[in-house]
């Protein structure tokens, strides 16, 4: 037994004699440290370093090295760190690195060590940058407070305060590289003294939630990672701070980490408190209908952790989605859908608050915001049973319609199974069609999205929508009606066009055919208060130019309307308006007003209550129009096929002295069309007039042959032809012979009117009416022969007299 005990002490003595002679060359190199110049400093450090690394080589002995280190060069080395040089700072870091891993033992270092570290990393004020300016030497700092907290294990625990002070500031590091040390640092030490960690893990939860959004990627999966460690051996409570934060790493342009580590949380959750989940697990729910179909269902976990903590993060998230950043609002945004993903029908209780914040959320000018807004709106549809969510949405539209109120009500509508809507079909169609909802606004917007609710409803519902289709297609109406932009009318149509299929209906107009009666009796119960620009006048015009032949098959509403809203008291622009579309369905009345061959039956209304009392004269260029509006009107009557013969007899008994009376309009087309109306009253019934009114017509004829235009001139002229035809047709036509005469002398003097056009025609009527009286017209042609200028019209029209009398 004395061997060992002599080679123990053989030992010991080599163990001194190494130590007295490190010390020794210590001693000699110590003193360069505390020079004043900077370079005498540097070169002392470089000189240790290099004994150091003498010193550390494999074979020496640590326990040798131990005093002259913890005595000698670790407080020499601290004091060096606060160096005004920095390339002093790093070779004193350095050294400190190399002597920690050398010496036998490390833990010795750490009251001095770990408050060194902590006054050259630890922020005072997180606006203020790190006491240590350079960015490497801070991550060599850090790197060594990880080696001390490797090396020291359970000794750290006195020092937990200083090492929790110097992560937080590296954690908040404006270095990239020190942030993610830190993490790892973090999270070592966490593991290092768990039973001591928990009374200061939440310290480091908050710098770490501020580092989860870095930039580099790398720093956000060092992060998260650490975070799990952190919690894991803190405080258990810190779930709550995090799980927002968790939740947003998921829309991470590098997110796939994050969504890992995430279900691994909600998996150890779930193992953790399986006893209270029990009953989940054995009796596990199935997703819910019409779960989305590109969505995976989190786990049980997942989704217990964020409907426990919901009423905690949904506040944050409301508040955020309205924040003046962009990037705020976008993150909220991307968040809730999530959010609500996981919660599922849990949603409900929060479901009012979620749908105010979406109502304001949804005016965004970003469009990623309003997506997302979208999309979180789906899925209420989806997890909330129908009952629910429209009471409040339509309470909503009810207090205050909006685009953004539509376009909620139009995504939960899109996530909502069709099963669980149908019963509530009717409810929502009766309601967008009630006029504080349909007529809500004129804006683009506001009608781009009242019509998406009618295209998801017909999409999620469809034939289901043949129980509300009176009241969609009012919507649709409406939206033609109001809409200034050409191409929301045209998805309006369309989509009156998807209403006819689903309800197995061969086109739109026979839609209206089914619903017109009904939509014209609500709508013109109010016609005694219509201006131009009143809605229900709009929706009057587009149903009268929609409709087709429907309209022929609601004469009984439509015709009273017109005479109501087209008597000269009325609004007089709401009377143009309204004489357009009448002439326009008047062009066509086999295809319109007279479908069903019943617009005879109220032609006098037409005629006596309608047109008579708009011809009358009044000042003013809004009447001239009104009267222009109402002779095309009569023209388009009577040009159609759908009068007999005897019906144009009448209108032309009870029109032809207002007629007469326009053509001394102001308007050259009221004049023009005037002319054409006589000379088809003429040609039908003519020659049935009453003498004295007959002879009341030519001579206001005669006046337009004077006429600035020459259309209406030339009209004129063959209405004054067709005049002279109905002569050759009566019975005792000498008794109008002093008539024709005066009216020849007239046509003759316009032979020699300057304008060829005028006189070829003048010269026709001349050749037609000679038949009558021609002995008259000769002596009245030989009479002015020789005055006309143009004297070649005078002789043909003599050759012609004369040609007709050898024929005689």
């Amino acid at each position: 037994m004395a061997a060992p005990a002599e080679a123990e002490v053989a030992a010991g003595f080599a163990e001194a004699d190494e130590a007295a002679e490190l010390t020794r060359a210590l001693g000699r190199l110590l003193p360069g440290l505390e020079t004043e110049s900077k370079l005498g400093r540097r070169r002392a450090l470089e000189a240790l370093e290099h004994a150091l690394e003498e010193a550390v080589r494999p074979g020496t002995d640590s326990a040798a090295f131990q005093g002259p280190w913890a005595r000698l060069l670790l407080p020499r080395l601290l004091r060096l760190l606060t160096d005004p040089a920095e390339g002093c700072r790093a070779l004193a870091a350095h050294l400190l690195d190399l002597g920690l891993r050398r010496a036998a033992r490390p833990r010795d270092a750490l009251p001095r060590l770990l408050p060194a570290l902590t006054a050259r990393l630890a922020r005072p004020e997180s606006t203020r940058p790190p006491p240590e300016p350079c960015e490497e030497l801070r991550l060599a700092l850090v790197q060594l407070l990880h080696l001390a907290v490797d090396l020291g294990g359970a000794a750290l625990a006195p020092h937990l305060d200083d090492a929790v002070r110097a992560l937080r500031g590296a954690l908040l590091d404006p270095f990239a590289a020190v942030r993610r040390e830190g993490c790892e640092c973090a999270a070592a030490l966490a593991r290092a003294i768990p039973e001591h960690f928990h009374m200061q893990s939440e310290s480091l939860i908050g710098p770490l939630m501020q580092t989860i959004s870095h930039q580099h990627w790398k720093v956000r999966v060092a992060v998260i990672e650490a975070t799990g460690t952190v919690i894991q051996f803190g405080n258990g409570n810190s779930v709550d701070d995090v799980l927002s934060h968790f939740a947003q790493r998921l829309f991470d342009d590098v997110p796939q980490t994050a969504t890992s580590l995430w279900e691994k949380v909600g998996l150890q959750w779930q193992e953790e408190n399986e006893a209270d989940l029990k009953d989940k697990l054995d009796f596990a729910s199935p997703p819910p209908p019409n779960y989305p179909e590109h969505e995976s269902r989190p786990g049980l976990g997942c989704r217990e952790l964020v409907f426990r903590n919901l009423s905690k993060v949904l506040p944050a998230i409301c508040h955020d989605i309205t924040d003046w950043v962009v990037g705020t609002r976008l993150k909220a945004a991307q968040l809730l859908p999530v959010l609500l993903l996981h919660a599922e029908d849990h949603i409900t209780q929060h479901l009012e608050i979620v749908l105010r914040t979406l109502h304001q959320a949804c005016t965004d000018e970003e469009k990623a915001v309003v997506s997302s807004c979208v999309r979180a709106a789906e899925l209420i549809g989806t997890f909330v049973s129908p009952e629910v969510f429209l009471k409040l949405i339509l309470a909503m539209l009810k207090k205050a319609p909006s685009a953004s109120g539509l376009l909620i009500l139009a995504s939960v509508i899109r996530g909502c199974p069709r099963n669980a809507l149908q019963p509530h079909l009717k409810v929502i169609a009766t309601e967008l069609a009630q006029e504080h909802i349909c007529q809500g606004s004129e804006n683009n917007s506001y009608l781009e999205h009242l019509l998406l609710c009618v295209q998801t409803l017909l999409s999620v519902c469809q034939e289901d929508c043949c129980a509300a289709s009176l009241q969609l297609s009012e919507v649709l109406v409406t939206i033609m009606a109001v809409s200034d932009a050409v191409s929301l009318e045209k998805k309006a149509q369309k989509t009156m066009d998807t209403l006819a299929e689903v309800e197995d209906i061969p086109s739109s107009q026979d839609l209206y055919r089914k619903h017109l009666g009904a939509l014209l009796e609500r709508l013109t119960a109010s016609h005694g208060e219509w201006t131009v620009h009143s809605v229900q006048l709009l929706k009057f015009t587009v149903l009268l130019t929609q409709a087709g032949p429907a309209v022929g098959e609601a004469l009984q509403h439509v015709i009273p309307t017109l005479r109501a809203c087209l008597q000269p008291t009325t609004d007089p622009h709401m009377r143009l308006k309204l004489f357009s579309i009448l002439s326009s369905l008047l062009l066509r009345p086999k295809d319109t007003v007279d479908s069903q061959g019943q617009f005879h039956g109220y032609l006098d209304m037409v005629i006596n209550d309608i047109l008579a009392p708009n011809l009358q004269w009044h000042a003013g260029r809004t009447a001239a129009a009104i009267r222009t509006a109402t002779i095309s009107c009569l023209w388009a009557l009577i040009s159609s096929d759908i009068l007999s013969a005897k019906q144009v007899q009448e209108a032309q008994e009870t029109l032809m002295p207002q007629v007469l009376a326009t053509l001394e309009d102001d308007s050259q087309t009221t004049r023009l069309i005037s002319c054409r109306i006589i000379s088809r009253f003429l040609k039908n019934s003519g020659d049935t007039m009453e003498p004295e009114k007959f002879l009341k017509v030519y001579p206001e004829l005669l006046k337009r042959l004077d006429d600035v235009s020459n259309d209406v001139r030339m009209a004129a002229a063959s209405a004054l032809l067709t005049w002279l035809k109905c002569i050759e047709s009566v019975d005792g036509k000498s008794a109008y012979q002093s008539s024709v005469q005066f009216l020849y002398r007239e046509l003759l003097v316009h032979l020699d009117d300057p304008e060829s056009a005028i006189q070829d025609t003048v010269l026709e009527v001349l050749k037609e009416g000679s038949v009558l009286f021609p002995d008259v017209l000769v002596r009245e042609t030989e009479a002015v022969v020789h005055k006309h200028r143009s004297a070649t019209y005078c002789e043909q029209l003599l050759q012609h007299m004369q040609t007709m009398a050898a024929a005689r």
